[in-house]
């Protein structure tokens, strides 16, 4: 063998242990259609570029319900999910009723607004005009559903009340496209891939909520809040339209190391600027907005970047 050779071959045996110690991580999101898919892709660039000694990828999941058993599994390691999903997950209540999960916040990142969206011409101009009409309320065990079905209940209505059918994001812009269903709903920062393809192709209407059907789902659910989808968000959408935005949490296991919680917590918030690049929705990704509408206790490890940030931690989200 030449010097080379055994050189070379001295130093790829140096680099192999390195290489076997770079801890994967799993980044759970939701469906491609949505925003948590590239967006969890932006933050595992950021991972990948800013944090030695880790690589991590975006996984295509039901989004926020299953990622909480994910997580709390260690299936993944970190997650999106809603807020009142996150909440119900961390108290045990809801959909994990007498499940207290192991989960803790590094933050909320962006606020999802409700989108129920219909086709111009398909004569549905209100909440109530769902009755009798065949309607996707989101994925099985996704945040979507979820918000869907606490909308319509504190609004007097019913899955009985409707054909319902649970559908993710891309699957029901196919379904509405196709005449299969007469509306959905999205639960996702806007704009949407989804939708807006739908509507490049399609008149589409977004049904707007009345002031008191606002006020009924809050009062269901204080995590809700007012929001307007601004008028042109989607093609030939012309008028702002009036619903609810609910934050959304990134989530790890509280078992998670205080170094990683705290490192990721960082990329976060100080390379925001690159997620932007890559989805819109980041722009909402502020430490004002997390501390301020974080539904849980903060993991250690991100309650440790805040402070050192020179931000106060609210009582209710230190660990």
């Amino acid at each position: 063998m030449t010097l080379n050779r055994i050189l070379s071959a001295c130093a790829l045996a140096l680099l192999a242990p390195l290489a076997a110690a770079q801890q994967q991580l799993s980044i759970a999101t939701g469906g491609t259609g949505g925003t948590y898919y590239p967006l969890g892709g932006g933050i595992a660039e950021l991972i990948n570029k800013h944090i030695p000694g880790y690589k991590a990828v975006a996984e295509v999941t039901g989004a926020s319900v299953e990622n909480m058993g994910l997580v709390a599994r260690r299936d993944s390691d970190v997650a999106f999910a809603l807020a009142d999903t996150v909440y119900q997950a961390y108290a045990g209540t809801g959909r994990f009723d007498g499940r207290k999960l192991p989960v803790r916040a590094i933050g909320s990142v962006y606020p999802n607004a409700v989108q129920i969206v219909t086709m111009a011409d398909s004569g549905i101009k209100s909440l109530q005009d769902l009755k009798g009409k065949r309607v996707s309320v989101g994925a099985p065990g996704s945040g979507t559903e979820v918000n869907a079905k606490a909308l319509l209940e504190a609004n007097g209505i019913s899955y009985d009340d409707m054909t319902t059918q649970r559908l993710n994001f891309n699957e029901t812009a196919d379904a509405l496209r196709d005449g299969q269903i007469d509306a959905g709903f999205w639960s996702v920062g806007p704009p949407t891939s989804s939708i807006l393809n739908l509507a490049t192709t399609h008149e589409i209407a977004l049904i707007s909520l009345s002031d008191e059907e606002v006020a009924n789902a809050r009062k269901a659910d204080p995590v809700f809040a007012p929001y307007t989808l601004r008028a042109g968000l989607y093609d030939k959408v012309d008028e702002p339209v009036k619903t609810i935005g609910i934050p959304n949490v990134l989530v790890v296991n509280a078992e998670m190391s205080d170094d990683l919680a705290h490192a990721i917590t960082k990329v976060i918030f100080e390379k925001t600027d690159e997620l932007i690049a890559i989805h819109p929705a980041a722009n909402d990704t502020t430490v004002e907005f997390s501390l301020g509408s974080t539904p849980i206790p903060l993991h250690p490890g991100a309650a440790r970047f805040y402070t050192e940030a020179g931000h106060t931690v609210p009582d209710n989200l230190k660990p």
